[in-house]
């Protein structure tokens, strides 16, 4: 997607490349604690701060957002802690037997706050989740975006130059470009 706008991206597990990124996009499919073992030993947790602190723009995607938290109900080990928050497993009650646990397909966003990574994004926005957990902000000033299943979740954050998004925009056509384009253009 990052290529449809225009722009390269590096992948890399090297801390010294990402020591020197201008804006880091940190995704994520699997568990949580999984995740924050591996960023740990490639030696990236330190990194990660670091250039979050120097305030270079910095997009967690899907699990890479749920690894912005404090910590996550999915695992003991603390995450990133870049937005404080914890992350929490869906809790249907017995009332919605039609909602399936992960939350799974297309759902359309609510706008918590101006952003520029949302420019652009109307009411209709939809975007492709796949996920079982979602973030809980302590401040609720960091919440950029809310979806609903079952009840409204966080689907977005944002203090400053750190942002997430819990759905893959990558897979979301148009709209995941837009916010892609938005991000690479910061």
């Amino acid at each position: 997607m990052i290529k449809r706008v225009g722009c390269e991206a590096l992948p890399t597990g090297d801390a010294r490349v990402l020591s020197a990124a201008t804006k880091i996009l940190l995704p994520g499919v699997g568990s949580f604690d999984n995740a924050v073992q591996k960023l740990q030993s490639l030696g990236l947790i330190d990194v990660l701060r670091e250039r979050a602190a120097a305030g270079i723009p910095f997009l967690g995607i899907c699990l890479g957002m749920q690894l912005l938290a404090s910590g996550s109900e999915e695992g003991v080990l603390p995450g990133l802690d870049l937005i404080s928050g914890t992350v929490r497993k869906f809790s249907l009650d017995a009332s919605q037997t039609s909602l399936k646990i992960p939350h799974m397909g297309w759902n359309l966003i609510r706008k918590m706050k101006a952003s520029r990574l949302t420019a652009g994004l109307d009411d209709k926005a939809r975007f492709y989740f796949v996920h079982s957990y979602h973030y809980e902000c302590i401040d609720a000033a960091d919440r950029l975006l809310e979806t609903h299943h079952g009840y409204a979740f966080t689907s977005g954050v944002e203090r400053g130059n750190v942002m997430g998004v819990q759905f893959h925009p990558e897979k979301s056509h148009r709209y995941g470009m837009q916010l892609i384009k938005n991000f690479v253009e910061l």
